[in-house]
């Protein structure tokens, strides 16, 4: 639903657009739709958004916003971010309220996954 005033759409670069789509296939379930050679759309995941052809790259630590997944299985979806190519930037740590772990996909976009479940 459009609601009025509120973030409706995330843009984030892509250097190889079909490795970046089978990831998100593969660990999170999306589906996309294609706008010509250099854009892929995604819709339905908490917002929508799409990918568009870059040599750029998305990472916190270059003044991006960090893009953060919830999970009701932290260890689990890191291994599936692992089992798709991703390549983990922090292991998962804890942080009050929760743990995280920050990856990268095969476009070197970084995102994060949290949880506060297995809380000790």
């Amino acid at each position: 639903m459009l609601e009025h005033e509120k973030i409706n759409y995330l843009e984030f670069p892509a250097t190889d657009l079909a490795a970046t789509k089978a990831f998100f296939i593969t660990t999170f379930g999306w589906s996309f739709t294609d706008y010509g050679p250099d854009y892929t759309a995604f819709e339905n995941q908490g917002t929508d958004g799409g990918f568009f052809k870059s040599d750029q790259k998305a990472r916190s630590d270059e003044g991006s916003a960090l893009v953060v997944f919830y999970s009701k299985d932290l260890e689990g979806t890191q291994q599936k971010v692992l089992d798709a190519g991703g390549e983990i930037l922090k292991p998962i740590f804890s942080f009050p309220g929760g743990r995280r772990f920050h990856f990268t996909e095969p476009s070197g976009n970084e995102f994060a996954v949290w949880s506060d479940l297995g809380l000790e």
